[in-house]
């Protein structure tokens, strides 16, 4: 069997991944100013990196927003679109040895799905994600850099931002500790919130609502594993804040290695599924 490409394709970034014979090759991602350069791009540079021949390439498999732009095949190699739900849940369930699951895609927004077994459902999604984030930013921080924002959150303190149920109450109320939040952004009126005080909120505000979001979405289901993939998954803040919300609800979240490339994983996958 050859490689099998799998390309997550979004509106400027793409995602490309090589999978043979259950092993990932050498993922990799691309920006540009539009979909189609995008994916043209990160094709060519990944298999020219990876000293990869088109004969090499069994199948392409596309999916993601900006594959509705790409019609055909590319560079006449057999290709298909992959459904992006099936793929967030084949690539969030790929290596994990979890039979039942709910896949939080974050991206711009958010997508959860559940995966028990063979079966792989669309739960629903959230308008809060990457795109949230960087809004905020630029809104209040007045930068969109990742690596800014990253350094201001991580010299502030999200107490002068966030109010928690210490700040209203002496003891813990049933199920909520004195540290669980009682309001995101509760306190900032009345508080003198610094810059990084604002990011290290902004992440909690994102991060926080997502995970409880998908606490909620696995509601009478049973299931209590929560596998986050996506660009915000590697965000360092978000291993701190999912342990909060695991220790209040009894969960556990597994952020999986190359967790920003799990659709584009899924997509390969979706050729040895069918």
């Amino acid at each position: 069997m050859g490689i099998v490409i799998g390309i997550d394709v979004g509106g400027s970034t793409t995602k490309i991944v090589g999978l043979k014979d259950g092993e990932i090759i050498s993922p990799m991602f691309i920006t540009a100013t539009d979909p189609v350069s995008s994916l043209f791009g990160a094709f060519g540079k990944y298999i020219y990196n990876n000293k990869i021949a088109l004969s090499d390439i069994e199948h392409v498999m596309i999916t993601g927003v900006g594959s509705a732009y790409v019609e055909g095949n590319i560079y006449g190699l057999p290709t298909t679109k992959a459904d992006e739900f099936q793929s967030d849940g084949l690539g969030a369930h790929f290596g994990s040895k979890l039979d039942k699951l709910i896949v939080v895609s974050m991206g711009t927004g958010t997508t959860l799905i559940q995966v028990e077994g063979d079966n792989i459902r669309y739960l629903g999604g959230l308008g809060m994600g990457g795109g949230t984030l960087m809004g905020l930013s630029s809104l209040l921080l007045k930068t969109t850099n990742i690596d800014t924002i990253q350094e201001l959150a991580e010299r502030g303190n999200v107490k002068n931002v966030n109010l928690q149920i210490e700040d209203i109450c002496k003891n813990d109320l049933e199920g909520l500790p004195l540290y669980a939040t009682a309001s995101l952004f509760g306190k900032v009126a009345n508080s003198h919130a610094c810059d990084e005080d604002i990011a290290i909120g902004i992440y909690y505000l994102v991060i926080q609502t997502i995970g409880c979001a998908a606490v909620l979405s696995a509601l009478n289901s049973g299931i209590k594993d929560i596998v986050p993939i996506g660009n915000l998954a590697q965000i360092p803040q978000c291993r701190i804040i999912f342990k909060m919300i695991e220790d209040l609800y009894g969960v556990r979240f597994h952020i999986p290695e190359h967790a920003e490339f799990r659709t584009a994983i899924g997509a390969a996958l979706c050729y040895k599924r069918k």
